[in-house]
């Protein structure tokens, strides 16, 4: 309910101050584990990339934003649980995992944190999350700069087919897989 109602709100303020135009949502399943995986600019890009998607969209927070009073536990009910940064977050892991195979979904930002351009340099976590769940990845761009009253754009891309990686996985293959996350969140963030 919080979600919805939060969501509800976030459309519409967006909307109004950053003249959202998004595009690919039906390449988004309507149910089954899903990732969006996104390029990351901004603080606001957890609530852009979720906004527009009519499933609720969990995202891993940096734990120390659940220390916050009032904050920590109203991340908490929309859905975000805590990650420890800078080492492997075994908890966060598992967690993914569980949603996804329950037919969540989750956006993750595989850069790490915000950048001004998507780069060629993801980190392996959305690709492990996504091997072990078998869940869609979905690719996505957000193109703009969060300037109030300017015209910004979000796209949802096809998804990324990782069958041939989870049915015969090399010793490389996460790295194969987070390129590949990479190269079609470039190739979006290029064509605007």
């Amino acid at each position: 309910m919080l979600y919805r109602v939060c969501r509800r709100v976030l459309r519409i303020l967006y909307a109004f101050l950053f003249r959202f135009e998004a595009s690919g949502l039906e390449n988004i399943p309507a149910t089954g584990g899903v990732i969006l995986c996104s390029n990351h600019l901004s603080l606001l890009d957890p609530t852009t990339v979720g906004t527009k998607v009519n499933r609720k969209v969990h995202y891993m927070a940096k734990a120390e934003l659940f220390q916050i009073p009032l904050f920590g536990p109203f991340i908490r009910k929309l859905g975000a649980f805590p990650v420890k940064r800078g080492g492997v977050s075994k908890d966060a892991i598992r967690s993914s995992i569980s949603l996804l195979q329950a037919g969540g979904v989750m956006g993750i930002f595989p850069e790490g944190t915000r950048k001004a351009a998507a780069t060629d340099m993801g980190k392996k976590g959305a690709a492990m999350i996504a091997m072990r769940s078998k869940a869609t990845i979905i690719p996505v761009a957000i193109v703009g700069n969060y300037r109030i009253f300017r015209k910004m754009k979000i796209r949802y891309g096809k998804p990324i087919d990782i069958t041939a990686f989870i049915e015969d996985p090399g010793s490389d293959v996460l790295e194969q897989v987070t390129e590949a996350i990479m190269k079609r969140i470039r190739e979006m963030v290029a064509h605007g």
